[in-house]
């Protein structure tokens, strides 16, 4: 079984891709999650190549958020497209950062993925509300590298 295979279980990225729905329930904003076993260096760097290859600056409100979790080097990244950016608090991303990092060191990688999401859907619904023209413009299941 691979690392990527270990990492979560079926009925865990279930869940996750749960979160996701929920979480764009009340806002035009996209949430994606992406999980691979190595950036191969930079994390952020490749959390950034995911976020474009995933066409994710293509919302038209630019309000996607990724998280990027590279499982063998142990790292994540959260990269919010500019639209969301510009409207946070500056340390918005490091309170969901932490949140999602106090789960992981205990092992439950499920919650601290399903927490960080909702997080990040709070927020988005506070700066990008759910209106009746609103359509998912991104895939809510996990991505794999």
């Amino acid at each position: 079984m691979s690392k990527i295979e270990a990492f979560l279980s079926p009925e865990e990225e279930q869940d996750i891709v749960e979160a996701i729905r929920r979480a764009e329930l009340n806002t035009s904003g996209e949430i994606r999650v992406h999980i691979e076993k190595t950036s191969k260096g930079d994390a952020t760097k490749r959390a950034l190549e995911v976020f474009y290859t995933l066409k994710m600056e293509n919302t038209k409100e630019q309000n996607g958020v990724l998280i990027y979790v590279a499982v063998e080097d142990k790292s994540f990244v959260i990269y919010g497209d500019k639209g969301i950016n510009n409207v946070v608090a500056d340390d918005f991303w490091d309170s969901t950062k932490d949140l999602i990092q106090s789960h992981f060191k205990s092992g439950n990688f499920k919650q601290g993925l399903v927490d960080g999401v909702l997080m990040s859907g709070e927020q988005l619904k506070k700066y990008f509300p759910y209106t009746d023209s609103d359509t998912n413009e991104l895939s809510d299941e996990i991505s794999k590298g």
